[in-house]
């Protein structure tokens, strides 16, 4: 029995942008293009006890109830350079909703870990290649614009190296994100006129 799995938490860019995307990380070179579909990162890879996920996903249950669907709008493109030699697309409206999801994910017990960076919204689209291929795929996706309703995440599990195109995430199960309650409606007329 494994000592610990890496999971991770994520929103799926859907079509057609998503395919867009992942095909441009692809065309950079990127080697974990052909095996990570275009998403914006919730929970980050994370080591977790096999025998803590049960906790985990009824943690999981509780925040997609207590959060509602939200529009994202991603638009243009960004870099994590000098510190990490990342492009990806930016977030341009939805922030603040992405924050408290990955917030209220995060602060289970079972997923309480150091962070290396503060939380940062976005969609990679190139990383660990050529500064380059970096700035091509800036360039290229510079006009880039998409807006959808995020109404679900995601927990995937990963096996393998973490860095190598042979790894893979495997999706696990999903979470929707509670509707919000149907506004007031007028109240129901009787059939009945008024009397005199």
């Amino acid at each position: 029995m494994a000592e610990t799995v890496r999971i991770g938490v994520a929103v799926d860019i859907p079509a057609p942008w998503g395919p867009r995307l992942t095909q441009a990380r692809v065309a950079a070179g990127d080697p974990l293009g052909a095996t990570v579909p275009a998403h914006l990162t919730l929970l980050g890879p994370t080591e977790v006890d096999p025998g803590d996920l049960g906790a985990i996903k009824d943690h999981l249950v509780r925040v997609s109830a207590a959060h509602r669907p939200f529009e994202l709008l991603l638009r243009g493109t960004g870099t994590f350079r000098p510190v990490t030699e990342v492009v990806f697309v930016a977030v341009a409206a939805g922030i603040s909703e992405c924050e408290l999801l990955a917030a209220a994910i995060s602060g289970a017990p079972e997923l309480d870990r150091p962070r290396h960076f503060p939380y940062h919204p976005h969609v990679t689209v190139a990383q660990e290649v050529a500064p380059e291929k970096l700035d091509q795929v800036f360039d290229e996706l510079s006009t880039f614009e998409a807006r959808f309703t995020v109404d679900v995440f995601r927990l995937h599990t990963h096996t393998g190296d973490i860095k190598s195109p042979d790894s893979q995430w495997h999706h696990l199960r999903d979470y929707r994100l509670a509707p919000a309650a149907p506004a007031p409606g007028r109240p129901r007329a009787s059939g009945r006129r008024p009397g005199r």
